[in-house]
Formats: C-alpha cells, structure tokens, sequence
C-alpha cells in the first residue's frame, strides 16, 4: 500500500518529544509491513526511567535498538513465546503497539493467523499477523518493508488506562486506545 489522500509516512519530527505524546500520537496511525496491516487502536508507554522499561538497567544485546536513534522499530520476543514491536521515540523511550484494526491484506493475516477471529488484538498477535519477527528489529519505520502512517485529519478520541501484562510501574496510566474500538487486547477500565 501506498500513502493514500489524508495519509502520509510519518515524519522523523514526530518521533521526537515525550514518548506518552508518541504512544498517544501513534492512535489513528497505520501500521504496514508489506502492505499488510492497519489502523494502531492501542498502545503503551515505556519511558527510560521506568522500571517496566527494557531500557532501565541499561544497553545490552537485546535492547539495543531502544538505544539507538528514534523511528525505528524495537522488536523483542516475550517470554520467549511471541514477537512484540515498538516504535522507539526519543531518550531511549519506547511505544509498544498492542493491537491494530486490520485493514490491509486479512486475507494474508488470517491465514498467518489460522484462521483465528482475533487477527491483531494483542502484541503477539499483531506480529504474527503482520508477519513481524526479530529480523524486523532496529529497522526504520519509513523504509521497506515497514510503513508507519499518520493520519492528518486533526486528533482522534483516545480512552486512557493504566498498562497491563507487566509486574512493574503498574500504576501509571500509560495504555492508550483509540475510543470506542471493537479492536483493543483487552478493554479499558
């Protein structure tokens, strides 16, 4: 796919500033990999200084791409199950995507995902259906085989709650949704 009327790549300027402005900035976008994907409905924050961060007791092996210039993204495997991806921002921060609303190329996610109802409600599912592994990692946003897209027609509603699956920093009320979406991993409270 290619940007469309209303949609262009989103540029480097908006990776910059505080990465709970990315994360809610990053609602209504468009997330690609080879054409296939859709609109990001949910994500998550992750600051340097955030316990709950992979950035917190410094640069290592698997980190590194949170390390490195914003744009880019940050794919880590969780638990050793399933693919995650983030967008890095700036100050070593990150915004983890937990679930589009798939719109480009289903047919290829459902068939990714065997067939399965929920195609991109939840990280691992999301880059399982995208296609997204490890060989992602550190690879910019605006270059093949990824496209992240803003939209440009003003702001979206956007519902806030505190994040969820980690053990750290629980309380701070960085998951963002886009408002009323059928899409999200798991409902507001």
């Amino acid at each position: 796919m290619t940007a469309t009327p209303g949609m262009s790549t989103m540029p480097f300027s908006l990776y910059g500033g505080d990465v709970i402005e990315l994360a809610v900035r990053l609602i209504g976008a468009r997330l690609l990999v080879d054409g296939v994907g859709g609109m990001i409905v949910e994500t998550e924050a992750y600051r340097r200084d955030d316990p709950a961060s992979h950035t917190f007791r410094g640069p290592n092996r698997t980190n590194a791409s949170m390390f490195g210039p914003a744009g880019h993204a940050y794919v880590y495997r969780s638990h050793g199950l399933h693919w995650c991806v983030n967008v890095v921002g700036d100050a070593c921060g990150a915004v983890l995507i937990r679930a589009l609303e798939p719109e480009f190329g289903i047919d290829i996610m459902s068939a990714r995902r065997g067939g399965a109802a929920n195609l991109c409600g939840g990280p691992g599912r999301l880059t399982q259906a995208l296609g997204i592994t490890g060989s992602h990692d550190g690879l910019r946003l605006n270059e093949p085989p990824l496209q992240l897209l803003c939209h440009q027609s003003g702001n979206v509603g956007v519902v806030v709650g505190p994040r969820i699956g980690i053990t750290k920093a629980v309380d701070q009320p960085w998951r963002f949704g886009l408002q009323g979406s059928a899409h999200w991993s798991r409902p507001f409270r």
